[in-house]
């Protein structure tokens, strides 16, 4: 693989601490995007949720709903295997930043008025795996160190 591509997309240099974020987090990435693409877990599905986006100005908002449940879902799934986990973490944390200044930036921090705190909170360890990369349980480490066996 080439050397540049492979710093961008698997590259790691971290030991075990990004597998107590990928875990967690990709399961409640995926879970919110099966919300919305599936209706999964009290979810509105991808109709429901496509108008509610484009009730509150995320248009065309089935568009909008199936880029935001699949980066959610996939992206998800990408951290918790450990998989290209910096281009995956870097979408996850555009779509979180973009739920906090198009949805909550407005209710305060507090989730308890639907504030930013939970998308925050998702954010920065979205950003630290973006940083970090996987970690050494992950797909991306095996992957690399297969490539430097060759």
């Amino acid at each position: 693989m080439n050397t540049i591509l492979s710093r961008i997309l698997v590259a790691t240099e971290s030991g075990w601490a990004p597998l107590a974020l990928r875990v967690p987090v990709g399961i409640i990435f995926i879970a919110h995007g099966a919300q919305k693409l599936f209706g999964w877990f009290g979810g509105y599905g991808l109709e429901g949720t496509g108008q509610w986006m484009a009730s509150i100005g995320l248009s065309p908002g089935l568009v909008m709903a199936l880029l935001a449940g699949g980066t959610e879902f996939f992206g998800g799934l990408a951290l918790l295997l450990g998989l290209l986990v910096r281009p995956a973490a870097s979408a996850l944390a555009f779509a979180m930043a973009v739920a906090i200044f198009a949805v909550h930036i407005g209710n305060g921090l507090f989730m308890s008025n639907n504030g930013y705190e939970f998308a925050l909170a998702l954010l920065a360890a979205a950003v630290s795996l973006a940083i970090t990369g996987s970690g050494r349980a992950s797909v991306d480490a095996a992957l690399i160190h297969r490539a430097g066996r060759r």
